[in-house]
Parts: structure tokens; sequence; C-alpha cells
């Protein structure tokens, strides 16, 4: 009996995280949907007027947000599923643009996603009001005016408490469509723009094939790193020290007979040295994947280096998404190499970590009050972070102005 009630509190845990998820696609979509309103208002204008003249002036202004607007609907669906591979810049010249095949699939998008993503983007919006707003009007229909409507449609009075529960009935079919509905209505928001804003057969794809390339490099290269960095840590610290263990109860067998006092400082040497060993094995072990993140999960292993930082640190993470095994021992890695060089070299008094995992997208955020002037070339690591990233096509970027603050962003995909 358990098996089945197991399994249907992991379905209904993944459809609702399914529709949560659905619904944060809507809301996001409808803001880009609202300034697609706006381009397309101004793309009217300058049609209307370019007969005036006034039109081709702001036709070369409208273009670069036409660009601009799918240009950020590419990086926000990017963050929430499978990346969207760019096309070539399109042209902002009026002309030139004309002839685009890039422009003209912008502007359909454009066209598609101020109406009907904008109406399931407000959707999205209203339903989830709707369905709080109705089911739990028991709970205070006495506090509000006699004559307000029960239900969030504005239908029916409530003079009872039989009207008032009534109103829960459709507060419930809110959340069926919402739960129902929610994943299907995103897919049909976002299907426009995974259609027509990415690169067509014609673009070329050579920047991508070496942007690939140099992440195969650049993964190449970090387990290469690991590799020496393990190497040395067993033949300089834990290959060491057994053979001093060796050499010292060699030395204690043969003192045993005419010195035993003698053997017995030894073979506590001897002991000592076993000891630090095994505890070079275990670092060497936690260095190349931590248990802590397979007992305790990405947030508890955060927390864990957030507490053993030289500096205050506060973290807030959720990660409730679970990740590949790469990528949170990638996060893990990050961050303690992050916290490292915020305590050697920043002069911070605080300190922040912040890790949500989201759309199968897991961000970073690592920020400091410290000096800033971080400098990749400075010896500080910040190279091997960026290559670890890199490994899994994810991005960095770090802002550090001179007198700080610092802040290293990390986004990986979840799935790697």
């Amino acid at each position: 009996m358990t098996v089945p009630i197991t399994s249907l509190r992991e379905t209904a845990v993944r459809t609702l995280r399914s529709a949560g998820a659905a619904i944060g696609q809507l809301v996001g979509g409808f803001g880009t949907a609202v300034l697609a309103l706006g381009v397309l208002a101004l793309l009217a204008v300058a049609a209307v007027t370019a007969p005036a003249g006034v039109g081709l002036l702001l036709a070369p202004l409208a273009l670069r947000a036409l660009h601009a607007l799918a240009r950020r609907e590419r990086e926000r669906l990017s963050r929430r599923g499978t990346g969207i591979v760019p096309p070539d810049p399109p042209p902002t010249r009026l002309r030139p643009a004309l002839a685009d095949p890039t422009t003209r699939r912008e502007l359909s998008w454009l066209v598609r996603h101020a109406t009907l993503g904008f109406l399931l983007g407000l959707l999205g919006l209203l339903l989830p009001l709707f369905a709080f707003r109705d089911t739990t009007f028991p709970l205070w229909w006495r506090l509000g005016p006699g004559d307000a409507t029960t239900t969030s449609v504005g239908v029916g009075t409530a003079h009872t408490w039989l009207d008032a529960v009534a109103a829960v009935l459709l507060g419930v079919g809110w959340i069926a469509i919402v739960v129902g509905l929610g994943p299907g209505m995103a897919r049909l928001q976002s299907g426009p723009a995974r259609r027509l804003l990415a690169a067509g057969p014609d673009t070329d794809l050579s920047l991508r094939v070496a942007e690939l390339t140099a992440t195969r490099a650049a993964a190449l290269d970090a387990h290469a790193t690991e590799l020496r960095r393990i190497e040395r840590s067993l033949h300089d610290g834990a290959q060491n020290r057994l053979v001093s263990v060796t050499v010292l109860l060699g030395a204690a067998r043969r003192m045993a007979a005419r010195d035993p006092a003698g053997a017995d400082e030894l073979l506590e040497r001897a002991q000592s040295a076993a000891e630090q060993a095994l505890a070079q094995l275990r670092s060497v072990a936690r260095g190349i994947l931590p248990p802590v993140l397979a007992d305790r999960g990405l947030a508890g292993a955060l927390s864990g280096l957030a507490a053993d930082c030289g500096v205050p640190c506060r973290v807030e993470a959720d990660a409730s998404e679970r990740c590949a095994a790469a990528v949170e021992a990638t996060a893990y890695f990050v961050v303690a190499e992050a916290l490292t060089n915020i305590a050697k070299h920043s002069g911070a008094e605080r300190a922040s970590v912040t890790a949500r995992a989201r759309g199968g997208r897991l961000r970073l955020v690592i920020e400091d009050d410290g000096r800033g002037g971080a400098d990749e070339d400075g010896g500080s690591g910040l190279t091997g972070i960026r290559r670890r990233v890199a490994a899994l096509d994810g991005t960095l970027r770090l802002t550090s102005p001179p007198g700080g603050p610092t802040t290293l962003e990390v986004d990986l995909p979840c799935g790697t």
C-alpha cells in the first residue's frame, strides 16, 4: 500500500511544480508581451508617418527595439528550457531590413506575441489570483461590504455561509484550470518564439560551432586540471605520509626487542602519520565529489560552505528542482572557490550566496561588500571557475569595480 501512495504523492508534486513553472513562464511572457505591444505601436506609428518622412526617422529606432525585444525573449525562454540558437545580427536600416528574413520572422512573432501571447500571459496572471480569491472567500466575506459579489467574475452575492462556501467550488475550478491547462498555455505562448526567433536553415552556424568547440576544449582543460590537482594531492600528501608510516613501522619492529620504549614512541608517530594520511585521502575524496551534496543536497552543502567561510555569509537557496550531479558539483566548487577568494582577497565584512533552480536552469549569485577590483588574470582562481562553468555550457559574469561591491553571477543548465 505504501508504493501506490508514494507514487501518487510524487505525481502530485510533479504536477504542481509543472503548473507553477507554467504560471511563471506565462507571467514572464506577459511582461515581454506588454513590451511587444509598445514596439508594435511604435512600428505602426513609423509606418503611418512614413509618407510624411517622420516614419523614416523612427524606423531605425523601432527596428532596434524589435531586435532587442526578440533577443530578450530568446534569453528568457533559454533560461526556462532548451536554448534558442540566435540568428546572425539583423540589420537596423530600413531598406536592408525589408528584405531580411530574420526581421520578417521577428515581425511575425511580434504580432502573435502582442495579441495571443498577451492574452495567455494575462490569464496566467489572473487565474491564480482568482483561485486564491474564491477559495479563501469564506474566511473574509463577513469583513467586506454586504453587497460585494461572491465570485471573482462578478456573479452572485453572499448572504449566508452556504453562499460563501459555494464560491469555493469556483475557486477549485480555477485551480483545476491552472493545473490542467497551465503547461499547455505556456507552450502555446512560447511556441511562436521558439519557431520564429531561432536561427533559420539559411543561417551561418559557424559561430555556434566555434563556441561549442571552445566549450569542449574548456571541458577537457578543466578535466585535465582536476586530474593534476588530484595527482598532486595524492603524491605530495597521502603518499608521503604513507611512506613515513612504512619507515616508522620498520624502525619500530627493529627496535622492539632492544628498546621497547623507543619502539612505542615510533609506533605513536606512525599512528599519527597514518591518521594524517587518512584525513588527506578524505579531503581528496571530498574534492572529487563532495558527499555532502548527496547527504544534504545543494542547499545544505552551500550552507555548510557559508558556515566555514571566514566572512559572515548569508545563504538563500531555492534548489527544490534537483540538477544533474555534475551541475551541483560545479555549483559547489564555484561557491567554495568564490568564498575562499572573498575571505583571502576582498577585505569584505559581509557576503551572500543566492542559488535558484528554475525552468531547467541553476543561477548562482555570490556578492560581497569588499574592495572590488577582482581580475581573472590576477591568480584569484576566477579562470578556473570560468573553465568549470564553460565545460557545462554555462555562463559567468563578473562585476567588480574598484571600491566594490563584487558580484559573480553564474548560470548553468540543470540537465547537463
